[in-house]
């Protein structure tokens, strides 16, 4: 099992103690560190800064969103961390969701799946330089052909050479059909809300994705990245009391009512009415009441919460449900050591 730093996106502020957060991760054996973004800070420019300072850790987007950067542009920045970092850069996608897709970035939501497996083909395409990029997909046509085209654009390739031809590229996930491509065209899966409990139903879709002709990976050289907060502490209620809030937030609160895709995964958990009652609360303003709805199970079977001796047990669960690497969010440099000494 490996360990990396979820260090996410930020909130109203840049958060001040990273720097430390990674020194500690290095010296405790920590894989990897990855950072995020959503409607706010970007995913690339805090990695490239803060991952500066670092000499051994891989540094991941997990996630940087699809509609925030054309797919050349994604390629670009993979190939430039690559050579400042090394050859430990790892590309992580996501499409996000129609909220932040078409609210925020002002573009199409549709075929979302689609848009992914053409995305990722044009970033290999930059990475290998074997040839002037080009697509005619549907999505993303370059040169660029539309009603309004010059048409002076013309292929291109890019003027650097990549450090690695294949910098890995994992894919944030979440349902059936998008966990089975994902398998087929990238080097990682990123999950969020993993339960051991649906690793075997995890395991077919991904099954699926293996099977297909032309996939990259077996699941023998396939790496599951899980995003799970892991706390050791002696108090447990404590800590899910907090949490709840932020778990009310995503089943409840993020893209539509109609379209969450993360109460989706909790309603194929069996949380379904639990859903419903969150979603309900949340979207009528009674945030504490959606909080208090949340039951303690909820809360533990995503996410690891208790004394040094049940984390161990519980990662050991974890990895034997195929987990490679536990992305972890740490407040302070205390707490990463306390977790390596569990984990490592």
């Amino acid at each position: 099992m490996k360990l990396g730093l979820q260090l996410g996106y930020w909130g109203r502020s840049a958060p001040t103690n990273v720097p430390e957060l990674l020194a500690a991760a290095e010296e405790h054996g920590f894989d990897s560190a990855f950072t995020a973004e959503s409607w706010g800070s970007d995913a690339l420019t805090p990695l490239a800064w803060w991952g500066s300072q670092t000499q051994s850790l891989r540094l991941g987007t997990s996630v940087a969103q699809l509609s925030a950067r054309t797919p050349t542009a994604a390629a670009m920045a993979a190939l430039t961390m690559d050579h400042l970092t090394g050859g430990r850069f790892i590309l992580g996608l996501g499409v996000s969701g129609p909220q932040v897709v078409e609210g925020w970035y002002g573009q199409p939501f549709a075929k979302p799946l689609a848009r992914t497996r053409e995305y990722v083909q044009v970033v290999r395409d930059v990475l290998a330089r074997e040839s002037a990029v080009v697509n005619e997909g549907g999505h993303y046509s370059l040169p660029y052909d539309g009603p309004d085209a010059s048409g002076l654009g013309k292929p291109l390739k890019s003027i650097t050479h990549p450090l690695r031809s294949d910098v890995p590229i994992w894919l944030g996930a979440e349902g059936p059909k998008n966990i089975a491509m994902t398998a087929e065209i990238a080097d990682g899966w990123l999950a969020i809300y993993y339960s051991p409990r649906l690793a075997p139903m995890y395991q077919e879709w991904l099954d699926e994705g293996f099977a297909r002709p032309g996939a990259r990976r077996s699941r023998e050289d396939f790496e599951i990245a899980a995003t799970c907060q892991i706390t050791i502490t002696d108090e447990p209620d404590a800590v899910r009391a907090q949490i709840k809030p932020t778990v009310a937030l995503y089943v409840g609160g993020m893209g539509a009512p109609e379209l969450n895709f993360h109460a989706q995964v909790y309603k194929r958990m069996g949380y379904g009415e639990v859903v419903e009652e969150v979603t309900e609360l949340f979207r009528t303003g009674r945030k504490d009441e959606a909080a208090r709805a949340i039951p303690d199970e909820m809360v533990d079977e995503t996410m690891i919460i208790g004394n040094a001796e049940y984390v161990r047990t519980e990662v050991a669960r974890w990895e034997a449900a195929g987990v490679t690497t536990m992305l972890v969010t740490c407040r302070d440099a205390a707490q990463v050591a306390a977790v390596a000494q569990a984990v490592l």
